[in-house]
């Protein structure tokens, strides 16, 4: 039985001014609104941005996607409710969760078509957008992180669009493992290798674990 994938939220934003703390202020992206419709390029939506060049966006790094279920389990760690796409995230969908979505995967999204290539690296902008410190330290304790995609092909993405999944990549290897060997697992030879070897991988995420890599075979 295939198991429907719901949109629960679409957003797109351009960098503005957020507010912070004690009469601070930043320029950032990840205060998003939710919208009817955008025509997904492959340097992603249309009317959508990033403050931050060297961290966020890129063609590997083209859409944003976060799992809804998440949203019950912080709120409920925390205490506390969370705005419509906390994290920045384009798409919020259910039953596309860390541990069963595999870098490589290709999803048809409204007309368009995406491919996960990373686990998103969270940063403190979201502690600074939600006030919760010890969020952004459970997000990478978990691996619940979200991920991002590449545009395969451009085309318009509605509110009420599906997602459907055209092609599981042969080798498996889930966001969620990913996620584990990045920021838990740092000496693990075979497991980087084990993410290395996915030709999909995100340029940035190829880079980072092959220096990763060959200082730990150079120590062997």
């Amino acid at each position: 039985m295939t198991t429907t994938i719901e949109v629960k939220n679409f957003s797109i934003g351009l960098p503005k001014k957020m507010n912070y703390g004690t009469d601070k202020e930043m320029e950032t992206a990840i205060c998003k609104e939710t919208i009817e419709e955008a025509f997904l390029s492959r340097d992603g939506f249309q009317g959508d941005g990033v403050a931050d060049l060297r961290h966020h966006g890129g063609l590997d790094r083209a859409v944003c996607v976060y799992p809804y279920e998440h949203y019950t389990l912080w709120e409920q760690e925390l205490k506390s409710t969370l705005p419509r796409s906390t994290f920045g995230e384009n798409i919020t969908v259910t039953n596309m969760l860390e541990q069963d979505v595999h870098i490589g995967n290709i999803y048809r999204l409204g007309d368009a078509v995406i491919q996960v290539t990373q686990g998103r690296i969270p940063c403190s902008t979201i502690t600074k957008r939600t006030d919760l410190p010890a969020l952004l330290k459970r997000m990478v304790d978990t691996g619940f992180t979200g991920y991002l995609c590449r545009v395969l092909e451009e085309g318009t993405v509605r509110k009420d669009s599906t997602i459907t999944l055209l092609e599981s990549h042969p080798q498996q290897v889930s966001i969620l493992f990913a996620n584990q060997v990045y920021f838990h697992r740092p000496k693990d030879i075979e497991g980087i290798q084990q993410v290395l070897a996915v030709h999909e991988l995100a340029e940035d995420w190829r880079e980072r674990l092959t220096k990763r890599l060959e200082k730990l075979t150079n120590l062997v």
